[in-house]
């Protein structure tokens, strides 16, 4: 069942014809107020694909705009059967002390995602 689930959430996303696209204004607003309201420096929107997760929007992403979906927290979202999925602290969590993202920039201490 979860395969199932997993092909129809890649073939809606397929659909949607924004991977690889720029991102929306209306998109990095949502961004930027979320690091408003959160009182953080990073606010990302990511898209999980097959192979990779890319970034859609955010306030601190640097060069890249993409990365394999085995460094991806969010491949970590799309598999939690609660949907939800927050870390409070990256570096007490095993599954991300050693993610790229958390021991180098952006740092990534505190995630909260949602598929």
């Amino acid at each position: 069942q979860k395969v199932d689930v997993e092909m129809q959430r890649l073939l809606t996303l397929k659909s949607y014809l924004v991977l690889d696209a720029e991102s929306e204004e209306a998109f990095d607003r949502l961004t930027e107020e979320a690091c408003q309201h959160f009182q953080v420096p990073t606010s990302l929107i990511s898209l999980v694909d097959l192979g990779r997760q890319f970034l859609f929007s955010g306030t601190t992403y640097g060069e890249s705009k993409e990365s394999s979906r085995s460094m991806a927290f969010c491949a970590h979202t799309i598999l939690n059967k609660n949907g939800i999925l927050v870390v409070n602290d990256t570096h007490k969590d095993a599954r991300f002390q050693k993610n790229v993202f958390v021991t180098q920039r952006p740092h990534l201490r505190f995630y909260a995602g949602a598929p």
